[in-house]
């Protein structure tokens, strides 16, 4: 039902943009949010946005180099990923909170994507 794509292998300082599909059976949602997870670390919040205003949130350790987007026509999420470091490298995921509530937790989501690999080199 999420699908995302745009990852890849990036130097550091460089730039990525990542995309998520939602599918049509996916309409019903308060917010679609991206996390990352990278090996042997929790899932981390990197940002959100509540669908029905477009309110956005950002993880503090992406604030002002990432930037979360939708386009409700075609039903997609996308992350903008400006002067990625090293220790970005991870699978981020998009995900979907149906109901309202706190966006940021990993364990109030309820849809998964399978993910997309990151990598920025040094």
């Amino acid at each position: 039902q999420l699908v995302e794509s745009g990852g890849g292998l990036v130097q550091t300082g460089g730039s990525l943009r990542l995309s998520c599909r939602a599918s049509s059976r996916t309409d019903e949602r308060y917010a679609m949010s991206w996390f990352r997870q990278a090996p042997g670390k929790e899932r981390e919040f990197v940002a959100g946005v509540i669908w029905s205003t477009g309110r956005t949130y950002e993880g503090d350790s992406v604030r002002g180099r990432f930037t979360i987007s939708k386009d409700s026509i075609r039903n997609m999420v996308y992350l903008q990923m400006n002067s990625l470091k090293p220790e970005e490298t991870a699978t981020y995921y998009c995900s979907i909170k149906i109901w309202p509530g706190v966006i940021f937790r990993s364990d109030t989501q309820d849809i998964w994507g399978r993910g997309t690999q990151v990598t920025v080199s040094s």
